[in-house]
């Protein structure tokens, strides 16, 4: 019993501990060419896409309230 015990509170704290390690991130992202902005959940590596703002956001819900009042996203 005290095995189990000792198990289930090493898996507990290792999930604890990835956890925010693994947190997703979203970026609003604006496209070159046809210059409208959207959320994605990787940070862009490419040259056709540029990072609006210049932090990561924890939700996507965030993320698109946040695109709502970039200037550079609404004056499309």
């Amino acid at each position: 019993m005290r095995k189990f015990l000792m198990i289930g509170t090493l898996a507990f704290a290792a999930s604890a501990v990835a956890g925010p390690a693994l947190a997703a991130e979203f970026y609003v992202v604006r496209d070159a060419t046809t210059k409208k902005c959207t959320v994605v959940d990787t940070k862009p590596t490419t040259t056709t896409t540029t990072i609006v703002d210049n932090g990561a956001f924890k939700t996507k819900t965030e993320a698109e309230t946040s695109m709502k009042t970039m200037k550079v996203c609404t004056s499309q």
